[in-house]
Formats: C-alpha cells, sequence, structure tokens
C-alpha cells in the first residue's frame, strides 16, 4: 500500500508538521505491508518528493493514501481535503468541512451551544473596529477577557487583556492573524485535556485518559463526556483532541477542540495513548484501517 505523508507548509506549525509526520512516516518503515511517501511541503508551499520538486497532482495520482500530518493552514483550513477530494485519494483526518468547521472557533463555538456543552461567552468582531465598539465590550464583559483569531490553531495571537488600552492592543495583534477576532470571557480555574479514538477497543468513541488526571472521578467523567461530544458534533473522524477549564466549583467548560492534533513524543495525545498502553504502531494501524 502507497501511503503519502504529507508535512511541513506554510503555516506557523511547520516544525510540529515536521515531527509529527515524522513518528508516522518511522511506523511505515517498519511494516512491510506499506510503501511510505515522505512528502515535504516546503515554507513557499513548493511540493518536494526525493529532493525534487513535483506537482501535487503528479505525486498524489498513484498512491492509495494520504496521511495529513499537516497542521495549520492548508492542512486544516479545509484546502487539503478538497484537493484529495478531486483526485478521489482517501485520507486520514477529518473531511475538509469538518476540518475548517473546528478551526473556525465561532462556529464551533456554536455548535457546543446547539449541543448543549458549556462553553465561554463570546462576541466576534469583524473588521475595523471603533473605540465605540471597544468601549461597548469593555463595559459588557468582566475583565479580564480573551482576545484571539477565530480560525487559528491553539493559543496563536491570543492574549488576555485586563485593561482597555489592553483589549484595544490585543484586538489589533489578534487582526493580524485572521480577518475576524472572537473576545471571551475569562474563565479562571485549571486546564484540561482529553483525546478521542474512533472505532477502538469496542466503543464507537474511545476517550482517553484526561490530564491532568488529578480532578475528582465525575469531574473526569464530564471531560470524557464532553470531548466524546464535541467530537460528534463537529462531524470528525478518526481521532481529536478537546481543550477544557475546570472551575474551583467543579464547573466542566470546552474551550476549542482540535481536529488534527499534534502526534510528536512530546505532545498531548501522544503521552495520552501511551497512557492507556496503545503503541505509535497501534494507533498508526488503527488509523489507516479506518481511512481505507
Amino acid at each position: 500500500m502507497r501511503i503519502a505523508v504529507l508535512r511541513g507548509g506554510k503555516s506557523l506549525h511547520y516544525d510540529e508538521s515536521l515531527k509529527t509526520g515524522e513518528m508516522v512516516l518511522s511506523v511505515l518503515r517498519d511494516e512491510p505491508r506499506y510503501r511510505p511517501l515522505d512528502i515535504f511541503v516546503s515554507k513557499e508551499g513548493e511540493w518536494h518528493y526525493m529532493g525534487q520538486r513535483q506537482e501535487p497532482h503528479n505525486l498524489l495520482k498513484h498512491v492509495d493514501l494520504v496521511w495529513n500530518a499537516m497542521h495549520g493552514e492548508f492542512g486544516e483550513d479545509g484546502k487539503l481535503g478538497q484537493l484529495l477530494s478531486q483526485m478521489n485519494v482517501p485520507h486520514t483526518g477529518s473531511t475538509s468541512l469538518h476540518l475548517a468547521f473546528s478551526l473556525n472557533k465561532d462556529l464551533a463555538k456554536k455548535v457546543f451551544n446547539q449541543h448543549n456543552l458549556l462553553t465561554p461567552k463570546h462576541e466576534v468582531l469583524l473588521g475595523t473596529i471603533s473605540n465605540e465598539d471597544l468601549i461597548r465590550i469593555f463595559q459588557t464583559y468582566l475583565h479580564p477577557v480573551v482576545v484571539k483569531p477565530v480560525s487559528t490553531r491553539s493559543s496563536l495571537g491570543e492574549r488576555v487583556a485586563h485593561s482597555f488600552n489592553e483589549l484595544k492592543d490585543s484586538v489589533v495583534e489578534a487582526f493580524k492573524h485572521a480577518e475576524r477576532v472572537i473576545v471571551e470571557e475569562l474563565i479562571r480555574g485549571d486546564s484540561a485535556k482529553c483525546g478521542v479514538v474512533e472505532n477502538f477497543r469496542g466503543k464507537s468513541l474511545y476517550t482517553l485518559i484526561p490530564t491532568p488526571s488529578t480532578f475528582k472521578s465525575d469531574v473526569h467523567k464530564e471531560i470524557e463526556r464532553m470531548a466524546s461530544e464535541a467530537h460528534r458534533a463537529l462531524g470528525l473522524r478518526h481521532y481529536s483532541t478537546s481543550e477544557f477549564v475546570v472551575t474551583p466549583k467543579g464547573k466542566v467548560y470546552i474551550l476549542e477542540t482540535t481536529a488534527l492534533p499534534v502526534i510528536t513524543p512530546e505532545s498531548h495525545m501522544h503521552q495520552s495513548l501511551e497512557g492507556v498502553g496503545i503503541t505509535p504502531r497501534e494507533f498508526v494501524n488503527h488509523v489507516i484501517n479506518m481511512a481505507i
């Protein structure tokens, strides 16, 4: 089976993408039934195979499967998925529509609300913002507030604003990363993460152990429930990771869900898999079987 591993790309998550791709390639190279193709995408967006620059269509027309290891732009905004769909090439991870949906924090939070998943209140800013708009926001929300771009991974461009001037500066900075910006109430508490793997160990959605593991059992169960529900509600495939904050009284808020989490030895997803005895080889083979 010819499996192309796509890694690199123009996004700020270039290095993470290279490492995720290398982890997958290291597993595929040890499996006689696979023929891995290491397809490197430069920061300029040029595709390379075995040191030679090539056109995407020429590289992909003879592969059986693509492992999408491209975090951030192109890999997670739906563009790669659209290209693969046009070529009728199956791939790991979620479809282009649902990748883009989960990356858009505003749309994702609306889905969370529709499915009764507690998430911080927010509003979206578009284009040029006047002082009047900022004053209204400043007077509406208890401070500090969180300001972040709508469509970026993780905490890229994210700031906490304590004063009106910090709010203004944070909005300006966030607009450098996206055309729309979210202002969100800050929920104080402990951060938590929980990964989900589909169709594993007899469960349609197998939740990995939430981290950290210091929460009470009822909080753990709620985090696991919400991670599974978020994965299902967003229409994601194969695996995902959700981030939460737990208040001192044990109230759980979901912040966001990553449809294409980083899988490197130091990553949360990798460590969570290890925590329940899932080896990289077992995980990679399982995802490939689902994808085909």
